[in-house]
């Protein structure tokens, strides 16, 4: 098992694996500054005003009057309410996963294991198989502490794949990883992104995180016949949000 850091994960997918069939896919986390301070504008104290100037000794006919009471200061402004403290999801401990499910596109998918080549880039899923995904065995799995990679096929020389649509997912959608512990890991998706294979940010998708993460991972972009791949790739970033039993 490893934390999740990029140096568990030598050369990974960088530059994809070695197509066998047209339209495999190569496979290779705003700092929310607060509420601001709603400061109610001071409101300017009106001059006093000046009593006035009685010759000679008060009497009968000429009082004295009395001064204006001075103007209240304005109310302090309240201070603004702090913002609410975001729950920390407990980690889950190591289990495979055995199914793949998002709503939002229709995938629900059973799992394979993946492993590294010689050249320690990932092995692609089986392509003879439009609805399968596959996770790096030797990385963290998902829900546990780290990045858990999880890779599927765009198209494969049958048609459409699993992950045709993952492009589409937007913020907040949900991710659902049935786990061999009996288990449910429910992600939500925090971005989606492209990226060219030739400059994939290894460090953004597999370094080090603090909490539970999870990458899905599949080809995107124009397709290039001469060298038989996709030029990038579409990465979803989630985390876990929470969990429950099957």
């Amino acid at each position: 098992m490893t934390d999740g850091s990029a140096t568990g994960i030598p050369r990974l997918l960088r530059a994809g694996m070695g197509a066998t069939a047209v339209g495999l896919l190569l496979i290779f986390n705003s700092v929310d500054t607060g509420p601001g301070t709603n400061r109610a504008e001071s409101q300017p104290v009106p001059p006093a005003v000046a009593a006035p100037v009685v010759p000679g000794p008060p009497d009968a006919a000429h009082p004295v009057p009395a001064a204006p009471a001075a103007p209240a200061a304005p109310a302090a402004p309240a201070a603004p309410a702090a913002p609410a403290a975001v729950p920390q999801v407990p980690v889950l401990g190591r289990a495979q996963p055995t199914r793949l499910r998002i709503p939002q596109i229709a995938v629900d998918a059973p799992f394979t294991e993946l492993t590294l080549d010689p050249a320690g880039r990932l092995n692609a899923p089986p392509p003879d198989d439009k609805n399968l995904v596959g996770w790096y065995r030797d990385g963290v799995t998902p829900g546990e502490r780290g990045s858990a990679i999880v890779a599927g096929h765009v198209d494969t020389a049958k048609g459409p794949a699993v992950f045709l649509l993952l492009k589409l997912l937007r913020p907040g959608n949900k991710v659902e990883v049935n786990r061999m512990d009996g288990t449910v890991a429910v992600f939500s998706v925090d971005s989606v992104e492209t990226f060219a294979k030739d400059a994939f940010p290894d460090q953004k998708v597999y370094g080090k995180v603090p909490d539970a993460q999870l990458r899905l991972i599949t080809c995107g972009g124009a397709y290039d016949k001469k060298r038989r791949d996709y030029l990038d790739n579409v990465v979803v970033f989630a985390h876990l949000e929470s969990s429950h039993k099957a």
